[in-house]
């Protein structure tokens, strides 16, 4: 086990797509799959009973489908002494029956030996996510593809691969205790605004060079402000819990939902705030939540609200990014945004959209913008496509050029 790379979550993974016959209950009442070498790599020859964590994943509904069960590994011709036939048998769940064939199995081992189970939607992107963090290529594979010793550079946990295994029901301690008295000093035992955290976080960071390598510099802030978030967050429930709840049950929930909450909406802002200081640093004229129609605000205006609103400006100069750090179906909320502007951008962090949704994004003339680090996620011809946050800096620079702006 190697802090701060996969195999401190996982002694090994094993992977395939479904098959007909294994995903429909009709065609079978148990679930079991053979126990090809794959398999065999994770769990040895001798029988086992674990227990297991089932969960179903799919990029229509934000939450999964989650259960609990045992698991058995055995040789179905134990008593044979010359011919072996392992299967892995898990009992029919709320996750087992959302499973359709071409979906995604991953059988993971975790260190203390219980196991996670994920069945993942076929051609879905958090299925190509899956694929990515761990490495794995299915192609022309009809069995289990197993991984052990996670310990690579491709297993290093960076920003991405963190929110992925979030996703998939592995939490991952990211905080930093040395930087908790700097934090309280400032702020003391309570969130801050997030501009204001935004800020600190950069604050701690030497050598970033947001002018000449906007990419790096974002990926550099977003990822030294998660793990100072992270840090003050985990010492601020630790604080609630030590005071206790008292059999307020409905307190405890609220306490739950509004830390969830929290961090799903703070990671947006965070990267709306570090898009500010680029778009500042390389010299264009942006201006946030500006009003373009009735009640729309997109999240940037370039060169602003003014200009938009004016129609003796030119429409071929104005410039609307949309900043969603997921995307799933999100993205089609920018399409109804700037109405005036007929070809949009969408910046994200989102890793391994499918190509089915970029596709999608073309027919919408919607240009998707990820930092240049996380473009290795996407297939080649999805590259081609992809934008990184520096070429979208030059395609506002050169039209804030001809309109005589910089």
């Amino acid at each position: 086990m190697k802090a701060g790379y996969l195999s401190e979550f996982f002694t090994g993974v094993a992977i395939k797509r479904l098959s007909a016959v294994e995903a429909d209950p009709a065609r079978s009442n148990q679930h079991e799959f053979n126990g090809d070498k794959g398999l065999r790599r994770l769990f040895g020859l001798k029988r086992q009973e674990m227990q297991g964590l089932f969960i179903y994943l799919s990029d229509n509904d934000d939450e999964p489908v989650v259960a609990d069960g045992p698991l058995t590994w055995y040789d179905a011709r134990e008593s044979h002494t010359k011919r072996s036939e392992h299967r892995f048998y898990f009992p029919t769940t709320a996750v087992s029956l959302c499973a359709s064939e071409g979906d995604l199995l991953v059988i993971g081992r975790r260190p203390d030996d219980s196991v996670l189970v994920l069945i993942v939607q076929g051609e879905s992107t958090i299925a190509n996510q899956v694929l990515w963090l761990f490495n794995v290529d299915l192609q022309g594979h009809h069995g289990f593809s197993a991984r052990e010793e996670l310990e690579t550079e491709q297993d290093r946990i960076g920003f991405a691969a963190r929110f992925i295994l979030e996703q998939i029901g592995v939490p991952v301690e990211s905080s930093e205790n040395n930087f908790l008295d700097k934090i309280i000093s400032q702020f003391g035992s309570k969130f801050p605004r997030t501009k204001e955290f935004s800020a600190f976080a950069r604050s701690t960071l030497d050598d970033i060079e947001p002018k000449t390598n906007p990419d790096a510099a974002v990926m550099a802030w977003m990822e030294r402000e998660e793990i100072l978030f992270r840090t003050l967050e985990k010492h601020i429930i630790a604080e609630r819990l030590t005071q206790g709840f008292h059999n307020d049950v409905d307190g405890f929930l609220q306490f739950s939902l509004s830390v969830q909450n929290r961090r799903k909406s703070r990671v947006g802002f965070a990267l709306e705030n570090h898009m500010e200081v680029i778009f500042t640093e390389v010299g264009i004229t942006y201006e946030r939540a500006a009003i373009s129609e009735g009640r729309s605000k997109p999240d940037f205006l370039f060169p602003g609200g003014k200009e938009y609103r004016n129609p003796e400006y030119d429409s071929v100069l104005l410039t609307m990014l949309g900043v969603k750090s997921t995307c799933k179906d999100r993205w089609r909320q920018v399409l109804a945004e700037a109405k005036r502007i007929e070809s949009k951008h969408l910046l994200t962090l989102e890793t391994s959209i499918s190509q089915h949704q970029t596709e999608q994004m073309k027919d919408e003339r919607l240009q998707l913008i990820v930092p240049q680090s996380l473009h290795q996620t996407y297939t080649m011809a999805q590259q081609e496509w992809l934008l990184n946050i520096s070429e979208f800096t030059e395609v506002v620079r050169e039209r804030q050029i001809k309109a005589g702006l910089v």
